[in-house]
């Protein structure tokens, strides 16, 4: 085999893990009418500048009539608020995966529709198994690497309910390559992410830059939390530096964050 044809195909394997531009893919008008539903907290709808809902669903692969899990969403959650009505909309279903249903809402059912709940934990695992099409995990990682098999059991867990070729959609905090991920900043390398999700029976598809954000240095004295929407300032109890710039990470804007797209293969 020549240089050539090595490099050749070096090139196509490389392809096969792509980078999505958000004109590259195409428009779906009952998500964009869930994302500028009137339901939606204004707050909510206030962080759409960074977290670019419609771009990172779309680029995920987002259809009509999925089934969606929304892993630990909260009550009447972020992406609750976009994803259940547009299930109801589209003949789709969502689903919360939580620690403990019993707790748990959704908000109106006239406006989200019939929404499933399960329990998710390490240990226990409710949703059907084969039975969903995407599961959602929206900056979660930085809490499971800190315990010791948590990521993994989590990621089994997505593999076991999604169907032959589902989807597993990551939205998180990056830290920088060689970072440790139990430091307990609120940021995980990708390489992480991505070498848990093989381990559990994953293909990364594509990458995507939609909601990175250059200025985030990452380096932060309370975390990715002295960032939008928690803007912490000060240890609990304590009251914030006399010389502490809230003008500067406010200036920030939210996190720099991978969107990885995963398949499940096996």
């Amino acid at each position: 085999m020549t240089n050539f044809h090595r490099m050749f195909g070096a090139a196509i394997m490389g392809a096969a893990i792509v980078c999505v531009s958000a004109p590259a893919m195409a428009e779906d008008a009952a998500l964009k009418a869930a994302a500028a539903g009137s339901w939606r907290a204004p707050e909510n709808a206030a962080r759409d500048q960074y977290r670019h809902p419609v771009e990172s669903l779309t680029f995920w692969g987002l259809k009509p009539g999925m089934t969606v899990v929304d892993v630990n969403p909260g009550n009447k959650g972020w992406w609750t608020e976009i994803l259940a009505p547009y299930a109801k909309a589209t003949g789709g279903t969502y689903v919360a995966a939580v620690g403990n249903v019993a707790n748990y809402s959704a908000g109106d059912p006239a406006i989200m529709g019939d929404v499933k709940a399960y329990t998710l934990s390490p240990t226990v695992n409710e949703v059907p198994a084969g039975s969903v099409d995407m599961v959602l995990v929206a900056r979660y990682f930085h809490n499971w690497a800190r315990q010791d098999g948590t990521t993994d059991a989590y990621m089994s867990a997505f593999n076991t309910m999604l169907k032959p070729g589902g989807i597993l959609a990551v939205e998180q905090h990056r830290a920088a390559e060689g970072a440790d991920p139990k430091a307990g900043t609120g940021y995980v390398p990708e390489s992480y992410v991505i070498e848990a999700a093989k381990k559990a029976g994953f293909d990364l598809v594509a990458k995507s830059e939609i909601n990175a954000n250059p200025k985030d240095t990452r380096d932060h004295p309370f975390g990715v939390w002295t960032l939008k929407p928690n803007r912490t300032s000060a240890a609990r109890g304590q009251e914030p530096a006399a010389d502490f710039d809230r003008a500067k990470y406010d200036a920030i804007g939210k996190s720099d964050r991978m969107t990885l797209k995963f398949k499940k293969v096996k």
